[in-house]
């Protein structure tokens, strides 16, 4: 379920230029939790790691979430 949730608020950030820029800004996974939250997105954080398939693509994150999420 978290995955999905993931996955749409991967999409709305896409499609939302502000929310985009927003979600680069973000160094923490914490961060990122807290952006989706405030935007109606629940998300597990757990489901956001490998071996869970990657939700976002490298543009859409800060070169440390990067490292951290899509390793």
């Amino acid at each position: 379920m978290s995955e999905a949730v993931i996955k749409a608020f991967s999409d709305k950030a896409r499609s939302d230029y502000g929310l985009g820029l927003q979600l680069k800004e973000c160094i923490k996974v914490k961060e990122i939790l807290q952006l989706g939250k405030d935007h109606g997105f629940e998300m597990d954080e757990v489901s956001m790691y490998p071996p869970n398939e990657p939700q976002f693509t490298e543009d859409q994150l800060s070169e440390k979430m990067v490292k951290a999420l899509l390793r």
